[in-house]
């Protein structure tokens, strides 16, 4: 079991791997705790609040509960909870993935209804450049400018100033 937002970023992104997932599949945000039961397969990672993430490279928004559950497996993840996945207008659960075996480039996610969809696996993964980019600026404070405005009495002109 690990605490603390950057290590538990690292091992689920290292599980991840290991088990033949892409590494970008839980983008999740302030990780409290990962863990992890070799012996089971049995995953848990609890973030201070749930989270939606839009992976742009296929245009699906997914949500992350507070807590996501699962059973590993290479390849696979199974009794998936936590994971909800927008389909047209409606957040539909997911409860597995898996990676094709022989590897064919797509991952299928599917839900307890039976209903499944298949991406290009590499809409999942975070390139090292991707991960280590820090987050956006905020946008600079516009700063308020005082302006006097004279119109002629002819009002074919109008000159402004700053003051």
């Amino acid at each position: 079991m690990y605490k603390g937002d950057d290590i538990c970023r690292e091992k689920s992104r290292f599980l991840l791997t290991e088990m033949g997932l892409p590494n970008g599949l839980l983008p999740l945000k302030d990780i409290i705790e990962v863990g992890y039961v070799k012996d089971t397969g049995f995953v848990w990672l609890i973030q201070k609040k749930k989270c939606e993430h839009k992976f742009e490279k296929i245009g699906k928004a997914v949500q992350y509960g507070v807590e996501v559950t699962a059973y590993v497996e290479p390849h696979r993840i199974k009794k998936l909870t936590g994971v909800k996945a927008k389909e047209l207008l409606m957040w539909l659960t997911l409860t597995e993935i898996s990676v094709d075996q022989p590897p064919t480039g797509k991952i299928t996610f599917k839900t307890p209804t039976g209903l499944s969809r298949s991406y290009p696996v590499d809409a999942f993964v975070l390139d090292e450049e991707e991960e280590k980019k820090p987050a956006p600026a905020p946008a600079p404070a516009k700063e308020e400018v005082e302006v006097e405005v004279k119109v002629k009495s002819d009002a074919s002109a109008v000159e402004v100033k700053e003051v």
